[in-house]
């Protein structure tokens, strides 16, 4: 039990040692657990290096390097810092969702927008957008149908923002998808509704045959 009590004194010494002196003025340096957190070796800011071939501290930024911040309305890259609200968040100057596309809409979009649809869409709203995904066969059968009118007229932004953010049970796939490919989602989406509200006469002449 004698024992007990010293390593017990001990540990209370220690204690007020290293920490019950702290906050106090004092002439002698502070006690420093691990120096070599403290005080690590670095190059001063535009210094001079005999490291690298060029001779300089400073390395140049790596390709492909993205800036922060936002560049100014109007300026000579209008892409520098995704200042471009409608192209990267779906909304207008004045705040509301856009309609229309701020891209341009190309087959090869839709075709790209085809291929992230069926990796990330189609389990919960179908291959046909109708809501009937392989997860409605688990349970989840509150999955809406892109053929509703409430989504039919739903502004192009408003479902861009939607899939960057989610809602409700829906993940954000902003982490996902690059903007651009998120455009080309909501693209092959309309060309969805369009086909499900098509018919005989939307198809070309000289196609009509192939269908049964």
């Amino acid at each position: 039990m004698r024992y007990a009590y010293y390593t017990l004194l001990f540990a209370v010494v220690l204690t007020v040692s290293v920490m019950g002196f702290r906050g106090l003025r004092s002439t002698q340096p502070p006690i420093e657990v691990f120096p070599d957190m403290d005080r690590q070796g670095h190059y001063k800011p535009q210094a001079e290096s005999k490291f690298f071939a060029d001779g300089r501290t400073d390395r140049p930024q790596v390709a492909g390097t993205v800036p922060r911040g936002r560049s100014e309305v109007g300026a000579a890259d209008p892409m520098f810092l995704r200042a471009d609200d409608a192209r990267f968040a779906g909304k207008a100057a004045d705040g509301t969702f856009v309609r229309g596309f701020p891209i341009e809409v190309s087959e090869t979009m839709i075709s790209r927008g085809q291929n992230r649809y069926m990796i990330y869409c189609a389990p919960c709203h179908g291959a046909l957008g109708d809501g009937n995904g392989i997860t409605k066969q688990y349970g989840m059968v509150a999955t809406p149908t892109y053929h509703d009118p409430r989504l039919r007229d739903m502004p192009e932004g408003e479902i861009f923002n939607t899939i960057t953010h989610g809602k409700n049970t829906m993940m954000p796939y902003g982490d996902k998808l690059t903007p651009d490919e998120r455009w080309a989602v909501v693209a092959y989406m309309r060309a969805l509704q369009r086909a499900h509200h098509a018919s005989i006469n939307d198809v070309p002449l000289e196609q009509r045959g192939e269908l049964k």
